[in-house]
C-alpha cells in the first residue's frame, strides 16, 4: 500500500482521517475542510432541498434530485444526479450523515464514469452520473438518524477536488 507522508501512514489511513473530519463537521453542522489558502467554494441554492451547485477553482459540480429513501429503521439509499461540468475528473469519496453516520458507496459495474476507484466514485469531466437504480453507482444507508421535521436529511459529501459539500436531501419513505 502506498504511504501518505502528509499523514504519516498509508493512503487508507489518510482517507480514514479525512472521513473522521467530515463526520465531525456533519455532527456539529459547522466548519469546512479547506485550508486557509484554498479558495472558498461557492454554491447556489443551498436552501433548496435536493440540490446544490458548487464552483471552486477548476471544478463545476451540480447535484440535483437528491432524495434519501429511508425505512423506519433509517436503512435505505440515496438517489441523486451529479453533473461534473468541468474538464477535471472528480471523485465522490464519502457521504456523511448526522450523528456520525455514513453512507456506503457502491460503484457502477463495468463503466468508467460511476465506477469505484481507490479515490471513490469516478466522475469523468463533462459527464453526469445518476446514483441509484439498478445500473448506476449507489449510496446505501444503515441506521441513519437526523431526519428533520421538514423531512430532509443534512449530508456532507466529500469530493477529491471540490472538498466538502453540504447538501440537504429530501426524505421519502421506503
Amino acid at each position: 500500500m502506498k504511504r501518505n507522508p502528509a499523514v504519516g501512514g498509508t493512503a487508507r489511513t489518510g482517507r480514514a482521517v479525512a472521513a473522521a473530519a467530515v463526520l465531525a463537521v456533519v455532527a456539529t453542522g459547522c466548519g469546512h475542510s479547506a485550508a486557509p489558502d484554498d479558495p472558498e467554494p461557492t454554491s447556489s441554492a443551498p436552501d433548496v432541498p435536493g440540490q446544490v451547485s458548487v464552483k471552486v477553482s477548476d471544478i463545476d459540480l451540480a447535484i440535483t434530485d437528491a432524495v434519501a429513501h429511508l425505512d423506519a429503521s433509517g436503512n435505505g439509499t440515496l438517489t441523486m444526479t451529479i453533473r461534473n461540468g468541468s474538464g477535471t475528473p472528480e471523485h465522490l469519496d464519502m457521504v456523511g450523515t448526522p450523528e456520525a453516520g455514513r453512507g456506503t458507496l457502491v460503484g457502477a459495474p463495468g463503466k468508467r464514469t460511476g465506477m469505484m476507484t481507490e479515490a471513490g466514485i469516478l466522475l469523468m469531466p463533462h459527464s453526469s452520473v445518476t446514483f441509484g437504480g439498478t445500473l448506476g453507482p449507489a449510496v446505501r444507508f444503515s441506521s441513519v438518524h437526523g431526519v428533520t421535521a421538514a423531512h430532509t436529511l443534512p449530508l456532507a459529501l466529500q469530493f477529491g477536488v471540490a472538498r466538502l459539500v453540504h447538501l440537504t436531501a429530501k426524505v421519502a419513505a421506503r
